[in-house]
């Protein structure tokens, strides 16, 4: 069984490599990650284009050794990570992987999960902090593990192309890399509906909502990357970027969005959706009772929790802890049999229905993992970083 689809993508061959200067991939990624050196720019080039880029752990495992001896090199000033071919930045990560590994009947490891988000988790973290500026083109597709690249990256550029979103709740998963993180700091309950729902927004969305941070005409990124090599991340951008954004969509979505999704109670949001006046709203409560009844509950709480929790290392850590109970369940594989593997699209959700998910169930997956705890280095630990944290502009 290959161990390359995304939530959205269906694996591929790998590529051939090339070489990078002073950081090369482990041997179980080759070809799937190009690490290069152009100058004092380093770039991170995801190389599996017929499976949109989607991740699999050899390519996190490369990635987070080359920034580590990048940080470290003081010929680097600047890192650049983009997707190869036309279709996506990154479409998530590997989760025909999770299915096998989930599933010990078809030779998987069951353990071999909890080390992928281990060390997903970490490089999330690590580019949240990095020392030098890390700039993410997330032009095309960036969903799922593609916005634990992208979205916490010091500068943050997309385009008219751009189609960002984090689909988990779709396979019966929760949204993780520090989706909860970055939703559950939208202004007002947009974050809410956009990871219950699984709805993708566009880049000029993602600025309006503070998950992108420069809109960049595609025809002008070969210009951009360019620019990269010869001055400073912030001037290249500034020389590159639209000085006008044009608007999203989500803004005008706001008003029913805030009143239906208000509180804690999914029940209480879904009767709303279903009762509103507006045609998105109904269709909503549609969308998000199709999926894991589980799924969304835990999402939920997910999200208001991490509204309470400080910094990004917090939240990843809760993500850990959830991430295990969830695969631990039955949804998650029924999720991915019904998407992927299957693709009949007729999942069987246990429990099948929201009252059939109590608060204790829920609870549980929030609960402290003793010594398998994720403990990531607090901020406290790192180097200022290049950029202050930033903030929707709603």
């Amino acid at each position: 069984m290959p161990r390359t689809d995304s939530i959205n993508s269906i694996s591929g061959e790998s590529t051939r490599v090339e070489p990078g200067v002073g950081a090369a991939a482990p041997p179980d990624c080759d070809g799937e990650v190009l690490l290069q050196r152009d100058g004092s720019l380093a770039r991170i080039i995801l190389n599996r284009p017929q499976a949109l880029n989607a991740l699999t752990h050899g390519m996190i495992r490369a990635i987070a050794k080359a920034l580590t001896e990048w940080a470290d090199d003081p010929a680097v000033h600047t890192v650049l990570l983009t997707g190869s071919g036309d279709r996506a930045l990154c479409a998530g990560g590997d989760i025909v992987s999770i299915y096998r590994d989930a599933r010990t009947a078809f030779g998987g490891d069951p353990d071999e999960n909890a080390r992928f988000w281990a060390d997903e988790y970490t490089l999330n973290a690590q580019i949240k902090r990095y020392p030098k500026p890390f700039v993410a083109l997330m032009d095309r597709i960036v969903l799922g593990g593609g916005v634990g690249l992208s979205g916490h990256a010091s500068y943050r550029v997309v385009t008219e192309r751009t189609r960002l979103g984090m689909p988990e709740t779709t396979i019966g998963f929760v949204p993780d890399v520090g989706g909860s993180y970055l939703y559950s700091r939208i202004p007002g309950e947009l974050g809410t509906h956009l990871a219950l729902t699984a709805a993708t927004m566009t880049g000029a969305d993602a600025i309006t909502l503070g998950l992108a941070d420069s809109f960049v005409d595609s025809a002008r990124l070969d210009c951009l990357v360019d620019a990269l090599k010869r001055m400073s991340a912030a001037d290249a951008i500034a020389e590159h970027a639209a000085t006008v954004v044009p608007p999203g969509p989500l803004l005008g979505e706001r008003p029913w969005i805030d009143e239906c999704y208000a509180g804690d109670d999914l029940s209480v949001i879904i009767d709303r959706l279903q009762k509103s006046s507006v045609a998105a709203g109904r269709a909503a409560a549609t969308a998000i009772l199709a999926k894991s009844p589980t799924a969304v509950t835990v999402t939920l709480e997910s999200l208001r929790r991490a509204r309470n929790l400080g910094t990004l290392e917090e939240v990843l850590e809760q993500e850990y802890r959830v991430s295990l109970r969830m695969v631990a369940g039955h949804d998650v594989i029924e999720g991915i049999r019904a998407q992927v593997i299957d693709k009949d699209r007729a999942p069987r959700w246990q429990p099948s229905t929201l009252d059939a998910v109590s608060d204790t169930d829920v609870h549980a997956h929030f609960a402290p993992l003793g010594d398998r705890e994720l403990r990531l280095p607090r901020p406290s630990d790192f180097e200022p970083t290049p950029t202050t944290e930033r903030k929707a502009t709603t």
